[in-house]
């Protein structure tokens, strides 16, 4: 994925069913097509059910990536790329690092991993307070930092040594006077007198930095590789060299390596925003899951956040939306249910047709466009018109969705009928499922007037196994409505063949919501046989809602 490209997430409904799953794909296919400049991926809000397994494997398709929710994460917004630093780099460079990317804070790094900050304040302080000789010994600075800082040529020996002991000295007087003060390994800042460089050399001096750019003998050079003494010439003048030499310490004396605070890259921007508002620093080290570093974030950063982008298939619901879709920012909307409480901030494009599948908009979008999906996107679409139109029987169903479906089994090369009956043979199969899987395979929640119920579906062919799965469901719906936060939970058990259902239910006011709703007499404990009744939303939704409302 090209991470310079905005990145556009396609998603159905939480516990998604066959056509949440394979529309997603499918128009993410579509719109990476049409699309150059985003970058289009299909996600899933819940764990994908038997039926849609079956239908991913059968044409050889990896289900979309799970989202747990849609809250903006630190991820999802740009960040200072501030590239890391080593904890060698003098503190000249990273003080001019700063100036070049306006920063105030520096990241200092090793193998990727944050190994502490430098700031505009440390580097200041360090060049205003640093008093002591021996810095550069003590700050273990290696000669090339010296090179650098002084814009220098080594005459004599290793820029890669490590500056162990030492004081930095100027060597302005005689050579007795001299003799007098210089001990083993000192920096010995000197002229264009060779007396003073030859007496810096006997007596021991670690390294000779030679400043106005002299030329400097044969004779000295020759003592200096005998002696191990450095040699560094430099254009500045002594004052200069003077000035400048404590700005060739390494960071990694200086920077910070305690109480850093610092985020995870999957961190939530509210959370963020909380840890902000109690430490009052400018910047905060930006970490992935494997600590690596990533860039800088500071408050700026978190002015006008968009949020994460979305198009939303199968569903305008919110009680049916992946978790912080109040955050994120919606910009189009494909689905074919009621219009319901999803709400954006601008206008959006908005397509909702009385079909059957949503999939069968998905086809529609297809043709406009001039594009034929290919063999495996018609079979995940055809697969979705069979699993929501109930093999074309549902009420639901119109000419427009089986003709799509008819369109895009012949692309796909598969058997309408052999298909269909593999496919809700698998989506029914209690093999290895636990009463929860089952429940939750196609499960999604309604508000009206203040009620909020639950309706889940199980569509199979075999009479047998619907049987199988209410006994399994009757203990585990006991008591659900309490645990789960709903007034009422229904639980349709389709018969696609003999074209009815069969309602388990639970709840307070159930029976004489539901005895309303259906105009039959309910029993508690009982399952309502409801005939012709195939579809939850056009004839099992309706119908409980006008009860409620009424």
């Amino acid at each position: 994925m090209n991470e310079d490209k905005r990145q556009i997430t396609i998603i159905g409904h939480k516990n998604p069913d066959t056509d949440s799953i394979c529309s997603a794909i499918a128009y993410a296919a579509l719109k990476s097509r049409l699309d150059k400049d985003s970058s289009y991926r299909a996600g899933r809000a819940g764990q994908v059910n038997p039926e849609t397994e079956y239908v991913l494997d059968y044409f050889g398709i990896k289900a979309p990536e799970y989202v747990a929710d849609v809250k903006t994460r630190i991820s999802d917004i740009a960040i200072r790329k501030a590239p890391g630093i080593g904890r060698t780099t003098s503190l000249k460079k990273a003080w001019e690092q700063m100036k070049g990317a306006s920063a105030v804070t520096l990241p200092v790094t090793a193998d990727g991993k944050l190994e502490g900050i430098i700031t505009i304040k440390d580097i200041v302080n360090a060049y205003m307070e640093i008093y002591d000789e021996g810095i550069l010994a003590l700050a273990e600075t290696p000669y090339s930092n010296l090179i650098e800082t002084l814009n220098g040529q080594l005459i004599i020996g290793d820029p890669d040594e490590i500056i162990s002991k030492g004081r930095i000295l100027v060597g302005a007087g005689n050579p007795e006077i001299m003799e007098e003060y210089i001990a083993p390994g000192d920096i010995i800042i000197v002229s264009n007198r060779s007396d003073a460089q030859l007496c810096a050399i006997e007596m021991g001096a670690g390294c000779i930095i030679v400043t106005n750019g002299t030329n400097i003998s044969k004779t000295t050079k020759a003592l200096a590789k005998a002696s191990g003494c450095s040699i560094i010439s430099t254009e500045y003048d002594s004052y200069s060299v003077a000035r400048l030499i404590n700005q060739s310490a390494p960071v990694g004396h200086f920077m910070k390596t305690d109480g850093i605070v610092s985020f995870r890259n999957d961190a939530y921007i509210d959370d963020v925003k909380k840890v902000m508002a109690e430490k009052r620093y400018r910047d905060f080290p930006v970490l992935d899951a494997d600590g690596k570093y990533c860039g800088m974030i500071s408050r700026r950063y978190l002015m006008d956040i968009q949020g994460r982008q979305l198009i939303l298939v199968d569903h305008n619901e919110k009680s049916q939306a992946v978790d912080g879709i109040d955050e994120a920012s919606i910009l189009e909307i494909i689905d074919h249910h009621r219009l319901a409480s999803i709400e954006t901030m601008s206008p959006i494009y908005f397509r909702n047709q009385p079909v059957g599948c949503t999939g069968t908009i998905v086809e529609q979008l297809y043709r406009e466009a001039g594009i034929t999906p290919d063999a495996k996107i018609s079979g995940l679409l055809c697969a979705a018109i069979l699993s929501d139109t109930l093999l074309f029987r549902s009420p639901t169903c119109t000419a427009a969705d089986k003709e799509a479906g008819e369109r895009l089994a012949a692309i796909a090369g598969i058997d309408i009928q052999k298909f269909a009956s593999e496919m809700f043979h698998a989506g029914s199969s209690l093999a290895g499922k636990s009463a929860e899987d089952i429940f939750y395979q196609d499960y999604k929640t309604f508000s009206v007037n203040g009620i909020k119920f639950g309706v889940g579906q199980i569509s199979s062919i075999d009479k047998t196994g619907l049987d199988e799965v209410r006994e399994l469901l009757k203990p585990y719906l006991d008591g659900f409505c309490e645990s789960h936060g709903v007034d009422m939970v229904c639980m349709m058990l389709t018969n696609i063949i003999e074209e009815g259902s069969d309602l388990m239910f639970e709840g307070k006011d159930a029976v004489t919501i539901l005895s309303k709703a259906f105009r039959t007499d309910v029993k508690e404990g009982e399952a309502i046989s409801l005939p012709g009744v195939v579809s939850r939303k056009k004839q099992l939704i309706p119908s409980i809602m006008a009860a409620l409302q009424s």
